[in-house]
This record gives structure tokens, sequence and C-alpha cells, in this order.
């Protein structure tokens, strides 16, 4: 180093009067309640913007696999929500976020059996009307065969 010396000397602590210390306890203690309601408050907000975020992804993404009539539902109640959310009425959020969980859950439902639907047809048949992977004759344990698994691990010694 330089050979310099440094020194930092803290003296006397500015410490507060123990009736400073109760009087901001019993603040706290006093707003306890108002201060756990905020941070409902803030919670209750947050989730719903959350769930409002996820909607407008949803529509975004699966909106044109919908009929008309679910997507409607969404976007009004989605509507309501982003209403609910301009404002400072906590019930109001409430009562909007319940909905759109309500139509969202609805419409989620709807798409994954419209899904499942589309997969099903006859067994082993794709949507594209081919067959797919374990159709037909040689299907495995479709077949009638016994189920003859084999566990393997694949090594690729070039890599070692």
């Amino acid at each position: 180093g330089t050979g310099k010396e440094q020194k930092m000397t803290i003296t006397g602590g500015s410490s507060l009067p123990k009736d400073d210390i109760e009087r901001m306890r019993r603040d706290a203690e006093e707003h306890a309640d108002e201060d756990k309601r905020r941070r409902d408050d803030a919670e209750t907000r947050n989730v719903a913007e959350a769930l409002q975020w996820q909607t407008e992804k949803f529509l975004a993404e699966s909106g044109d696999k919908l009929p008309a009539e679910n997507r409607d539902q969404l976007n009004e109640a989605l509507g309501e929500l982003r209403s609910a959310l301009g404002g400072q009425d906590i019930d109001k959020i409430k009562a909007a976020h319940e909905k759109l969980a309500q139509v969202s859950q609805q419409a989620g439902s709807l798409l994954y059996s419209q899904q499942q639907a589309e997969q099903g047809g006859p067994a082993g048949e794709q949507p594209g009307g081919q067959a797919g992977p374990g159709a037909g004759a040689t299907g495995g344990a479709q077949a009638g065969g016994a189920d003859d698994v084999v566990d393997a691990e694949i090594v690729d010694e070039d890599k070692k």
C-alpha cells in the first residue's frame, strides 16, 4: 500500500429517548389493522392484474378457437375488471376478478374439451385422417402382444 493509515472513530450514539421509542411502538400497534388492510388491498389488486394479463394472453393466443359467445363473455368480464382496476373500490375489483376467473375457467375447459374431441376420433387416427403411431395390426400391446418394455440408455462414444 501507500503506507498511510486511515482511522475512523464513531463516538456518541444518537439513540432515541425511551419515550420516543415507546410512542413509535404504540403508533405501529394502532396502525397495524390499517397496514394489514392496505397490504390485503394491494395483494387483491396484484392478483387481479395478473388474471387480467393471463386472460389477455389467452385471448391473443387462443381467442380465435373459441366460439364468439365465449369470446364476448371473456371480453366483457375483462372490460369490467379493467374498469374496476382503474378505481379504488376493492370490493368492485374482487367481484370483477371473481367473474373473470369463472368465465376464463369455462373458456379454458371448453377449449380443452374441443382439443380432446379433435384428438379423439377412431383409435390411433390423427386429426388429419392418417393413421398415427400405434395404429394398425402392429400396434404393440394393442395387437395382443405382451408389454415387452426395454429400458436402455444410448451412449454416444464419439462425444466421450
